[in-house]
């Protein structure tokens, strides 16, 4: 049994006894497998890391014999040799550090005491600065940044948590001594202003948020955040929703929002953004150790070319997905069971961003009876750069003058589908290494192009007064708001908006933190069930 001890001076403790490390290059090569665990670390890496740009010529030999060393504390199963290099094959919870990611992981969907407890274990975990004890380390500086963000994120994080539980006083001090040590973390201000508003020191409160003003408008030229700005008014007007509430018995997860994305759904200004399918090329490029990034000789790229030639389980599983693939889901049947519920109501139907070509969506609406108008991007072919508008009856029209093209898409008749997807642009030389082309290569050439020139101008004014939520959104969706940025780029998300998605990572929360987005760690089926009664429409599994 091993544990591996990251957060503070480096430990390793091997079935139930201190492991004794020595040697610069052997400490330094083990942290490089940790950080990088059930994953092959290229020994070219390595040897960079270890010897620095001009390694000597026995940098091989020299590796071999770190690694070996390793095996024999670690013990040589431990410690895979695998092209085009090694891996540390050892349980996540045997790393500090893996065991503090799921715990914050778990906490984006508990509540009450169990995220309290999942939090401060989480932080019990950390001794110290990380890689302290290791000396000339400095590949590790950009990593040790990181984990320090994620210490300060958690914090953060057992502060919110705290704050729902109803503490405020006694947070204050802890509060004041973070905001010392990062004046330009807007949340620990807004976190500070709450706290000292349920003191009973309002004017306090403000003085907090007056700080914070002159702070980011001396040191970056910045206003505070719409986030700041909206808790400011908050603490101005002695809101009521400024106390501490528990959130409903029987809503999942931080699910206390649901009436607020509701009513901005039914008066017709909420743009949901559907987050695309799984990425399968990248998934199981890692799932059957394909080395996506790595050029291989001829022989090897024909071993798994042949598995999707009728046999292999690389080809198994490519058919168990393309019989799946654009089969809706309970995300696409809500929206679908929308339109009666809006045309009840006198409302306008909605837009609806995606970045998907399954049809997944469409066959919702398809299903449940419901026209829909789809408007998609042209990535290729001869009216390459602009949008095309699918109608109900099948036609399909290249909008040329999208600033004439405006009566054509009435929501006031029925859904708009906007699909913005780009596609990789293999022929360029030099930058494509890896036979496995992922989401991100489609997403490269939608950076590059105008899409918000060629947008229908009615599509392109519904996008700049609405607010959006985000559902599914990961890492790998970063496309998403890419997709706005370049569909919609003059649009700040100033008005509120909404990211849900299951065990948010680190970079999810901390990324629509600092655009204030409301975050919301639930799944997602459970999340639309909820919201689908809140609107009083029901969704078939």
């Amino acid at each position: 049994m091993l544990d591996f001890r990251i957060l503070g001076r480096l430990e390793v403790v091997r079935d139930g006894a201190a492991v004794e490390l020595t040697g610069r290059r052997t400490i330094s090569a083990l942290v490089l497998l940790l950080l990088e665990v059930n994953r092959v670390v290229p020994a070219e890496r390595m040897i960079e890391a270890l010897w620095g740009e001009e390694p000597p010529p026995t940098a091989q030999t020299a590796l071999r014999n770190t690694v070996s060393q390793l095996r024999k504390l670690l013990g040589n199963e431990s410690i895979e040799t695998r092209p085009p290099g090694y891996a540390l094959r050892v349980d996540d919870d045997a790393i500090d550090l893996a065991r503090v990611e799921r715990r914050l992981a778990a906490a984006g969907d508990a509540r009450g005491a169990e995220r309290l407890q999942l939090l401060r274990d989480a932080l019990a975990e950390w001794r110290g600065p990380p890689f302290q004890d290791i000396p000339y380390a400095t590949f590790l500086q950009g990593e040790a940044r990181r984990i320090e963000e994620l210490e300060l994120l958690l914090q953060e994080s057992l502060i919110d948590a705290e704050l729902e539980a109803g503490a405020d006083a006694e947070l204050v001090p802890r509060i004041e001594s973070l905001v010392g040590q990062h004046p330009s973390r807007e949340r620990l201000r807004g976190q500070l202003m709450l706290a000292l508003y349920r003191s009973g020191r309002q004017a306090e409160a403000l003085q907090a948020y007056h700080d914070a003003r002159r702070m980011l408008a001396d040191e970056l030229g910045l206003e505070p955040s719409p986030a700041l700005r909206r808790l400011h008014g908050s603490i101005l007007r002695q809101e009521a929703a400024l106390e501490p509430a528990a959130a409903p018995a029987d809503e999942p997860g931080e699910m206390g929002q649901l009436s607020d994305v509701a009513a901005a759904l039914l008066d017709g200004r909420l743009v949901p953004v559907l987050a695309s399918a799984p990425d399968v090329a990248a998934e199981l490029a890692e799932r059957f150790a394909y080395p996506a990034g790595e050029v291989l000789e001829t022989s090897r790229v024909s071993q798994y070319a042949a598995s999707t030639r009728g046999h292999g389980p690389l080809h198994d599983e490519l058919r168990a997905r393309a019989s799946a693939h654009g089969e809706p889901t309970a995300v696409h049947r809500f929206f679908a069971s929308l339109p009666p519920v809006l045309r009840e109501r006198g409302l306008p139907h909605q837009l609806i961003v995606t970045t998907d070509y399954d049809g997944a969506l469409e066959r919702a609406f398809a299903e449940a009876g419901e026209e829909v108008d789809v408007v998609a991007y042209l990535a290729a072919g001869p009216h390459r750069g602009r949008f095309c508008h699918l109608t109900p009856d099948g036609a399909v029209r290249v909008i040329e003058a999208p600033s004439e093209y405006a009566a054509e898409l009435s929501l006031d008749r029925r859904t708009v589908i906007l699909r913005v997807r780009g596609r990789a642009d293999t022929s360029s030389s030099g930058e494509w290494e890896s036979f496995v082309v992922t989401e991100d290569d489609h997403l490269e050439y939608l950076r590059r192009a105008d899409v918000a020139a060629a947008l229908p101008v009615g599509l392109a004014a519904n996008l700049r007064r609405s607010h959006f939520l985000f559902l599914g959104y990961a890492v790998r969706d970063w496309c998403l708001r890419l997709v706005l940025g370049r569909v919609c780029p003059e649009t700040p998300l100033a008005y509120r908006s909404w990211a849900i998605a299951h065990a948010p990572g680190l970079a999810e929360r901390e990324l629509w933190a600092a655009v204030g987005v409301d975050f919301v760690g639930a799944p997602l089926e459970p999340y639309v069930d909820a919201l689908a009664r809140t609107v009083g429409t029901e969704v078939e599994a």
